[in-house]
């Protein structure tokens, strides 16, 4: 019985298992937004913090986004197991030089999905993934105009402070 589903999905199995590895990395990212926004709160960046849930209510999003096409296709969507969260950061630098790092990593995974599905003549998986392309333009931009606004103000005396009140600006 297994045999006979798994032949009538409409999804490629090795799509499957890396969407699988996708639903994954895009907990992680949750779960690190939310750590994340944990030390904004107690570092007193409230706006960061705020800007920071967002986050993780977004990458929850896209989990299940691709959760539920698995779904649709027939395929055997799996509920991640998350680990290995940081909860520490130097400073409200590294935590979005930390940001800007993983989602260029979420980039990366998301191209090869989409170049193995290409591969694979997966056209369903690949259009499908095209959202995830454009969303990932808009997450790296995002961070690296705080990042550059960053730069700009510097980190000592009320720079701090105008860095966490323009962080509003990118809260959607």
């Amino acid at each position: 019985m297994k045999d006979i589903a798994r032949q009538s999905m409409s999804i490629k199995v090795e799509s499957m298992d890396l969407l699988n590895g996708q639903i994954k990395m895009e907990a992680h990212a949750s779960a690190t937004y939310l750590a994340m926004a944990s030390w904004c709160e107690q570092n007193g960046f409230f706006t960061s913090a705020k800007f920071f849930y967002k986050q993780t209510e977004e990458e929850r999003g896209h989990m299940m986004k691709i959760f539920e096409f698995l779904v649709d296709t027939g395929g055997n969507p799996v509920s991640p197991e998350v680990t290995g969260i940081n909860h520490d950061y130097s400073s409200i630098v590294d935590v979005f030089e930390n940001t800007l790092e993983h989602e260029v990593k979420v980039t990366k995974s998301i191209h090869n999905i989409v170049k193995k599905a290409r591969e694979l003549g997966d056209i369903a998986t690949e259009r499908f993934l095209d959202w995830f392309v454009l969303e990932q333009v808009e997450e790296e931009n995002t961070i690296r105009d705080i990042l550059d606004m960053i730069a700009v103000t510097g980190t000592e005396g009320v720079g701090l402070q105008m860095i966490d009140n323009q962080v509003a600006n990118w809260i959607k």
